[in-house]
């Protein structure tokens, strides 16, 4: 049997996801909804298994602290993992050039709506 990990996302992550969400429903409202459904649904599929993907090295990062998960096939979903909960900090646009780590603010407990 897999373990459940409790997962939680940051209000900066929560950001990152209205921004992204924004941005795109000026184009298209129907586009905005698929790709926050399918950011949600990659991000609660951290409850099994979140040690699957690659860790999330940079200079300006601790090594091995991130890990991140790509969604949408342009948006990287970075989190950490914390003994049996996953904590999401950031969702960044691929397509952006992140060379700065941004402080986030505390982890809030992640809901299935």
């Amino acid at each position: 049997m897999l373990n459940t990990y409790e997962v939680r996302i940051s209000s900066v992550a929560y950001d990152d996801l209205n921004n992204h969400f924004h941005f795109l429903a000026r184009v298209s409202e129907g586009a905005a909804e698929r790709l926050k459904a399918a950011i949600l649904k990659d991000i609660r599929s951290l409850k099994e298994m979140p040690h699957r993907t690659p860790a999330y090295n940079r200079p300006y990062l601790p090594p091995e602290k991130y890990r991140y998960l790509l969604s949408a096939q342009r948006y990287r979903i970075v989190y950490q993992i914390n003994g049996d909960t996953v904590n999401v900090d950031y969702i960044e646009d691929c397509r952006q050039n992140n060379k700065t780590s941004r402080p986030g603010s505390g982890p809030e407990s992640f809901d299935d709506e």
